[in-house]
């Protein structure tokens, strides 16, 4: 498989995903390999529950058959699901907290992209915590938590304050995409509850960078 699992039982699968392979198959047969295709050579019925770009890292959850994915994809869309990223921007923030609303929607004649609508645009939260400054560099490490789970929420929602992802080919400028050889953003944690029994389960991946 050449992909880290964190957690299996009868129901659900973590997986670990690396920077650069899809999430799911994509279209023709040349974007077969993806993190879904790895995982069900081992789990036939694994099921995908919920996705991360390709060129973001992390932790992604498959369930064990329909009625596991069912369970965990409410708990999802019902935001029973807690997760966190850790992600490198440019710039140096100058507060150590605080809270981005601004909704979304896709960017239709430029898709895959999506983009920031007050008026049309799906309500979209994500709060964010410095860890760690590095003035030399000008870069802050920070600890995302999606409230909502909006298509490139994190990384639109980081451009939108003025501090975009270093790597961020689809929306940094030349400078902040050359800094760094991929996203540097990572799904670090997440919480779930079980879709069988509903304890809360914690799971972590430290980032790779």
């Amino acid at each position: 498989m050449d992909v880290q699992i964190v957690h299996q039982d009868t129901s659900i699968v973590i997986a670990d995903k690396p920077s650069g392979l899809l999430a799911v198959p994509g279209r023709g047969e040349h974007k077969q390999d993806s993190l879904t295709w790895r995982v069900q050579q081992r789990w036939p019925d694994a099921r995908v529950v919920h996705r991360l770009d390709m060129e973001t890292s992390g932790l992604m959850v498959f369930g064990l058959g329909l009625a596991a994915q069912r369970t965990l994809s409410l708990a999802f869309e019902q935001r029973r699901v807690d997760k966190r990223y850790i992600a490198v921007v440019a710039g140096v923030l100058e507060q150590d907290g605080g809270a981005v609303d601004a909704p979304l929607i896709g960017d239709w004649p430029n898709r895959p992209r999506q983009m920031i609508d007050p008026v049309h645009g799906k309500p979209s939260l994500t709060r964010w915590t410095v860890l760690s400054r590095n003035e030399q560099a000008r870069t802050t490490r920070v600890l995302l938590e999606p409230v909502t789970g909006r298509t490139h929420q994190l990384r639109l929602h980081m451009l939108h304050i003025g501090h975009p992802i270093l790597g961020d080919a689809l929306y940094a400028d030349d400078a902040v995409r050359a800094a760094a050889a991929r996203l540097l953003l990572h799904a670090q944690w997440l919480r779930i509850p079980h879709p069988t029994d509903g304890r809360r389960l914690e799971f972590e991946s430290a980032a790779p960078f």
